[in-house]
């Protein structure tokens, strides 16, 4: 006891706890352990059929499969622990999960491979041969099952992390939107603690959470956070502390297992891009851009030269088909139009004809009717769209004439939309950023709303990806997008 302070319940307080964590890390285990059983049943079958076969190593030894194999499970189930690939925070959203599992994966069979060939033990080829893929696949296959589940409780308001933010006004709403736009992640704003706004109102805006402070002490900061059930604070720009009252803070946070978030002021930052340097105590944080140019720039060229090429040779047949079908209806088979490409250069962009020929003309008189975003023209029901066409465009067939925009370099198989000169002549001087890298035939509009996003979010995309380029970025925007595509959402 020193000065009427308990030490023992001051630096090892009793944990909040968030009844949702034992449950879904118990889901996680089974799951885990369902997986890894599944795939070295497999890997045994494929191997060796129903028999019991030996391994025999070169100093003579017989090992026997079944009694290896649940050794090698329980050590892989173990690697994912450590691993931290179980860890809550990345459940939900992100590739972070998936990362995990499929590193520690790699590496656990890698040290398989190393210990067999500096040691006597001969493992079978085909044993490893096959349980490397298959375990890899149904882990991720189990994780993104449980994620479909988590999710769905998260959009039902169960299974989240109640967060403080403490901030002042400007950046607590900024910080209070980002939340609630990404509450998949599990991190649910229930309060503001606000420098220079008083206990016990409100702020503007459209929800109607408590200020429980507006103290610099951490002891009235905890006692807020203990009082409401608080799980971690979200610590925005201007909360007003001071490097030792923020040190102080995370220290009584600690023992209390509550969180500490730290979220600066710059946003729109692709975790990649993001690196920690420690000096003297304090983390700096270094934001690089990624530029794509070099050979960056001819990865990505060769990836769409390769898989365009691809693309139209086996398509072809539907390519075809679709000609015919739109030539049926009357007309041109094929709808050019004038597009805005990289660095401002204009390109005539390609795609099945899908609306009447004098679509031009019947814009002007349908102007009114717009439902776009302000700036793009939109209509759920367009009278101009053909009966074919409709369909095209539904599934984004319409689009895949693009192929050949993507080979001859106009395009990319990724990128921001196409714009329109018209849409360019009304950017504001942030937009122009978007002309430096190719338009895409998908991108993350395309798979984030396509017509129901507004042109502010379609714009804050285009920048995310332009700030944002990868090789791996790309490929999941391609697998999302193919998702997107038959969800139909937002294509019309």
């Amino acid at each position: 006891m020193l000065d009427g302070i308990d030490l023992e319940e001051r630096w090892s307080g009793t944990r909040i706890r968030k009844s949702w964590h034992p449950k879904i890390v118990a889901a996680l285990y089974a799951v885990d352990a369902l997986a890894i059983l599944i795939t070295l049943v497999i890997a045994h079958f494929v191997s060796f059929g129903l028999r019991d076969a030996p391994v025999l190593g070169r100093s003579e030894t017989d090992w026997n499969y079944f009694m290896v194999g649940p050794v090698i499970g329980i050590l892989w189930f173990i690697a994912l622990h450590i691993s931290d690939s179980r860890n809550v925070r990345h459940l939900g959203q992100g590739n972070d999960e998936y990362r995990l599992v499929t590193k520690a994966t790699t590496y656990f069979f890698c040290l398989i491979v190393i210990f067999s060939y500096l040691t006597t033990v001969d493992f079978a080829r085909s044993y490893i041969i096959v349980a490397y893929p298959i375990g890899i696949l149904l882990l991720l296959i189990g994780r993104w099952c449980l994620r479909r589940f988590l999710v769905a409780f998260r959009d039902r308001g169960r299974a989240l992390t109640r967060v403080m933010i403490l901030s002042d006004a400007s950046s607590g709403e900024h910080l209070y939107t980002t939340l609630k736009a990404g509450q998949q992640s599990g991190l649910s704003p229930a309060a503001f603690y606000l420098s220079g706004e008083a206990q016990g109102t409100t702020i503007s805006g459209d929800h109607d959470l408590p200020i429980l402070g507006y103290s610099h002490d951490a002891e009235d900061i905890l006692a807020a956070v203990r009082q409401n059930n608080i799980h971690a604070v979200a610590l925005g720009s201007g909360h007003g502390l001071t490097p030792q009252e923020l040190r102080r803070l995370g220290w009584e946070l600690a023992a209390w297992h509550i969180s500490l978030i730290l979220a600066p002021a710059t946003t729109d930052i692709a975790g990649p891009r993001i690196k920690t340097q420690p000096l003297n105590g304090v983390p700096l944080i270094h934001v690089s851009t990624p530029r794509l140019e070099g050979f960056p720039a001819f990865l990505k060229r060769t990836l769409d030269i390769v898989a365009s090429g691809l693309g139209l040779i086996v398509l072809s047949p539907l390519l075809v088909v679709v000609a015919l079908m739109v030539k049926k209806d009357g007309g041109p088979i094929f709808f050019f139009q004038e597009r805005v490409g990289y660095r401002g250069r204009p390109f005539h962009m390609i795609k099945f004809r899908s609306m009447v020929t004098n679509a031009e003309e019947l814009k002007k008189e349908l102007m009114s009717q717009n439902e776009g975003n302000g700036i793009l023209f939109k209509m759920a029901d367009d009278p101009r769209i053909t009966k074919i066409g409709k369909f095209i465009r539904k599934y984004s067939i319409d689009e895949l004439p693009q192929l050949w925009n993507v080979f001859v370099g106009d395009m990319s198989l990724v990128g921001p939309r196409p714009p329109l000169p018209s849409e360019v002549a009304q950017y504001e001087e942030d937009a122009y950023r978007r002309l430096l890298v190719k338009p895409g035939i998908t991108g993350l509009w395309q798979v984030s709303g396509r017509s129901n996003l507004s042109w502010e979010e379609s714009i804050r995309l285009d920048l995310y990806y332009v700030d944002n380029w990868s090789v791996i970025g790309d490929f999941v925007i391609l697998f999302r997008t193919v998702r997107a595509v038959f969800a139909k959402d937002g294509a019309y």
